[in-house]
């Protein structure tokens, strides 16, 4: 073989060796996601790119939609219908791809030139070049390795997401089931009020009350159905959110839910550590630290090659003269730092890489700070709810029933009936709320952790 085609087929051999490792699946770089969020939330999650596992979400997705819903239900048809969640995904192939070019040498450049003489015997001069950018390659691996730090830092930022969402479809759902639960309460009170007011009515056109009372009873009956109406407005806010969250739309949209929340558990999972158990696996604090390594190590690159050469084409140059002569031999183009020394570059690099440091470490603060307002509000709501069950309910109860037989010794009015009536209602009310709160406070503590109260052990990288 001759020498110049013995070097072009190296070296095309060469450049086929290093690039046919570079390819990377999707699958492969989504997959530590879905173990993550399964993992963590007992959940799973699908990257929407039309194949066959699609219509299979959308099975579920169906499947769930056809029985009430519970918060995780939610929570699972957000993770498969989220429209979204699904452009955040796109994020991994954009990482992947960058991985896959980080992995690639540049094309080599091809050059020939003809030259005619003006005089016989007129033969032309051919010369031709092919020649490859050997910086690339001698950089290749510290390249490779940025890009498959950047890759992994959005897998942690898609992953912190996923459980942000699980975390506020929660949080919605739970206020949705609460607003059923207070909407009866609040019907029950119109109808104890609508019983005083038409009582009163009565009394007022036989003559037995006077005019002030008539009105103060009518008043609270309108006040009670103003307080319905501003409920159920509430209710259609929620569920609408409910629908945008888990990307439904048309006769997906009716959809029922559990008309009650859950029952609290007998016991919460210990509130100690809470702090560094976040520290340790929340994934955005992940992504932030893979953030500061990937500038920093773009920032020393650059720094140690500042005065190399910015590309090394080499190559071989092959001229026919005209008199049938052929001359061969290698070519050496150098791009010299001379002009262009990376002093704006690597200033700007060095107050990103301060800037990601900062960042981080307000990241950090911020989740310490979310933990312990998390951590603190579930135990008082928990304490409130457990002070209503245990000691308002009963009394409440205790009152109804002593007004009852006060009523039946005709020792107190139909009024006060009412009126002791009405007050059970509304504190059922607040017992409910703080029942919410309680399951909304969860959640949000849940995901100011990191998806889970207990510590999890994240999948390794493929």
């Amino acid at each position: 073989m001759p020498r110049p085609l013995f070097f072009f087929s190296l070296l095309g051999t060469g450049a086929l060796l290093l690039t046919g490792c570079a390819s990377v699946s999707p699958d492969e770089a989504f997959q530590p996601i879905q173990s993550n969020i399964s993992t963590i939330s007992g959940q799973r999650v699908a990257w929407n790119r039309e194949t066959v596992d699609d219509q299979k979400a959308e099975a579920e997705v169906r499947h769930l939609l056809l029985v009430p819903l519970g918060a995780n239900d939610a929570a699972q048809i957000a993770l498969l219908n989220n429209p979204d969640l699904q452009a955040i995904f796109e994020e991994i192939g954009i990482s992947q791809a960058d991985l896959v070019q980080a992995g690639l040498l540049k094309n080599p450049t091809f050059a020939a030139s003809w030259r005619f003489p003006d005089i016989a015997p007129g033969l032309t001069d051919a010369e031709y070049s092919l020649a490859q950018d050997f910086l690339g390659l001698i950089l290749m691996p510290l390249k490779t390795k940025v890009a498959q730090t950047n890759l992994e830092a959005a897998q942690d930022r898609i992953t912190h997401e996923v459980l942000r969402l699980i975390g506020d479809v929660k949080e919605e759902f739970y206020t949705y089931q609460g607003e059923i639960q207070l909407e009866l309460r609040l019907k029950l009170m119109i109808d104890a009020d609508k019983a005083a007011a038409d009582l009163a009515k009565a009394q007022h056109d036989s003559g037995n009350i006077s005019d002030s009372a008539y009105l103060t009873q009518q008043t609270q009956l309108a006040s009670a159905s103003v307080m319905l109406s501003e409920a159920q407005k509430e209710q259609i806010h929620t569920r609408e959110k409910l629908n945008r969250m888990m990307g439904l739309w048309g006769e997906e949209t009716e959809w029922t839910a559990r008309p009650s929340l859950p029952e609290l558990p007998e016991v919460d999972p210990s509130l100690k550590n809470l702090v560094s158990l976040a520290i340790s696996q929340r994934c955005d604090l992940l992504a932030a630290r893979k953030q500061v390594d990937s500038i920093g190590q773009i920032l020393a690159l650059k720094t140690n090659t500042r005065f190399l050469p910015a590309s090394i084409d080499i190559g071989v140059d092959t001229e026919k003269s005209p008199d049938g002569q052929r001359v061969t031999g290698p070519t050496l183009s150098l791009e010299l730092p001379i002009f262009d020394q990376g002093e704006g570059e690597i200033p700007k690099l060095a107050a990103e890489y301060r800037q990601a440091q900062r960042q981080m470490q307000s990241l950090a603060i911020r989740i310490r700070s979310e933990v312990r307002e998390a951590r603190d509000t579930l135990k008082i709501n928990r304490d409130q709810v457990t002070y209503f069950t245990k000691e308002v309910i009963p009394l409440n109860v205790k009152s109804v029933n002593q007004t009852l037989l006060q009523y039946n010794a005709m020792q107190v009015s139909a009024y006060d009936l009412f009126q002791t009536k009405q007050h059970e209602l509304e504190t059922e009310r607040n017992y409910v709320s703080s029942w919410r709160d309680y399951w909304i406070s969860r959640s949000q503590l849940e995901t100011a952790v990191g998806g889970n109260l207990h510590p999890t052990q994240i999948s390794p990288r493929p």
